[in-house]
């Protein structure tokens, strides 16, 4: 009997060990899309090329800020095109060590992280740091975020 839960445990420590592995793989390919994703996102974000960002986002967005309520796709972009209009250029930079990437099951992905905005206003040096989740919708290989909650403002 020994031999047969000798072989019965390897089996399941292999089988677990692959799982793992899988799993590892799949999250690690993840994690890259999405920082991929929000690197060309605030490329375009700190180029100031608000079609481009566009393409980023679903017309469904809903965007949570703490101190500006919920806004929707529309309003998102109105206020980014005020933005670009003011004298100085902001400039956005993600913190590194601070994302963090979760599938959702049949829909996308969770990107949790930190990041900060620094702009020169009349001479001096601005910079916030502020938190942020994006949920993220793969559709036919096509990212777009449907969600933010920007945060700790």
């Amino acid at each position: 009997m020994k031999p047969f839960f000798l072989s019965l445990t390897l089996l399941l420590t292999l089988t677990t060990q692959a799982q793992e592995k899988k799993v590892a793989t799949t999250s690690q390919q993840l994690y890259h899309t999405i920082r991929m994703q929000d690197s060309l996102l605030f490329a375009a974000f700190n180029a100031q090329n608000l079609a481009l960002m566009k393409t980023f986002f679903s017309p469904s967005l809903e965007w949570f800020q703490d101190n500006g309520g919920l806004i929707n796709y529309d309003t998102v972009f109105i206020n980014f095109a005020q933005m670009y209009t003011r004298s100085y250029k902001l400039k956005r930079t993600l913190n590194e060590g601070s994302l963090e990437v979760h599938p959702i099951k049949d829909y996308g992905a969770i990107e949790i992280g930190s990041h900060q905005f620094k702009h020169i206003e009349n001479g001096k040096l601005e910079v916030g740091t502020f938190k942020f989740l994006m949920i993220w919708k793969e559709t036919n290989g096509k990212w777009q975020i449907t969600k933010v909650v920007s945060y700790d403002h």
